[in-house]
């Protein structure tokens, strides 16, 4: 038997309860892991909503990201062993693969042997957010050293993902964080700038970091008013991927400035990288490579124990998180 983590009706924090299941030996392809830390994610608070992209049929689990040790593995599985420290990448559908669990199976592709000098809590805290930063900047945008790009909702797992990955191929990085309170970290965390969207002029700050030539990328997931400053801001010939939607307000479209500029505005969710072996290939290795030269470091921004799971959702929908959240197991 395994406590995993599930909800029997959609709603707040409150509907998820740990519940008792048999979790049976992995079958072909798959691999069972004893898991120490799970790294929480909002799609999972959307899930439990009921406002995600899948529709779970309940009682439902959750979760995308673990880490922990290989308890058993399936026939065809050659690349790892019972006794391996692994992680895990985050599936398609965590309706089919939940990570929210003491002991879970996934399939033996999205098991990563990470690097030894990561902890538990580090390993759980990896995957989405720098695969996220990574297809979208990396891989969709092809960022360049020498470069401005602006990283909206900076203080995001994400975020503070997107921002070192930019440092570690020599761009500038300019956070954009609401309110200034968070500034200080963030500098701390690698941004060359930070802008307060409520406390400033957003698209004349950006003009005057980046200069005339303005900013040819931007990753925002919020949408919203900031749409249209960010716009605003950016050169000829740039991209604005868009990764989420955060605000409740209308994004409105600046037809003339997308025309004038000849801008890409680029939709992305993860799952096209997730979905493709060869780019997510490369983008392991990139992360990988990172995460063991140092220049990629998770940031927690609070740990909980399994039995606060309730705790650790409230605490995900307060967004007073700088980084990722974790529940050790």
């Amino acid at each position: 038997m395994a406590r995993v983590v599930r909800f029997h009706r959609h709603g707040g924090p409150d509907v998820l309860q740990i519940d008792q299941v048999d979790v049976p030996l992995p079958g072909p392809g798959e691999v069972r892991i004893r898991v120490k830390a799970l790294g929480l994610n909002r799609a999972e608070a959307l899930l439990r909503a009921g406002t995600y992209i899948e529709t779970p049929r309940l009682p439902s689990g959750l979760g995308l990201e673990a880490a922990g040790i290989v308890d058993a593995v399936g026939a065809g599985v050659v690349d790892v062993a019972p006794g391996d420290a692994v992680s895990i990448v985050p599936p398609t559908s965590m309706v089919r693969w939940p990570a929210y669990g003491d002991l879970v199976t996934f399939p033996a592709a999205l098991v990563v042997k990470h690097p030894p000098s990561l902890s538990w809590e580090a390993a759980a805290a990896t995957w989405m957010a720098y695969l996220t930063a990574y297809g979208a900047l990396i891989d969709l945008a092809g960022l360049r050293q020498g470069e401005h790009v602006v990283v909206t909702a900076a203080s995001s797992s994400v975020g503070l993902a997107a921002i070192q990955i930019a440092r570690s191929v020599g761009a500038i990085p300019i956070a954009v964080t609401r309110t200034s309170a968070k500034a200080p970290a963030l500098l701390e965390q690698g941004a060359a700038s930070v802008v307060a969207s409520a406390e400033e002029d957003l698209a004349a700050r950006l003009r005057e970091i980046a200069g005339e030539q303005g900013v040819r990328v931007v990753l925002d997931p919020i949408g919203g008013p900031i749409f249209g400053p960010l716009v605003a801001a950016m050169s000829k010939g740039g991209i604005l991927i868009e990764y989420g939607g955060l605000s409740p307000e209308p994004t409105p479209f600046p037809l003339f400035e997308v025309l004038s500029k000849m801008l890409t505005l680029r939709g992305y969710l993860v799952h096209e990288l997730l979905n493709a072996p060869e780019r997510l290939a490369t983008a392991r290795s990139f992360i990988v490579d990172g995460l063991a030269s140092g220049a990629l470091r998770p940031v927690i921004a609070k740990t909980f124990a399994f039995d606060q799971i309730v705790d650790a959702h409230r605490f995900l929908e307060s967004n007073e998180q700088l980084g990722k959240i974790v529940v050790r197991v």
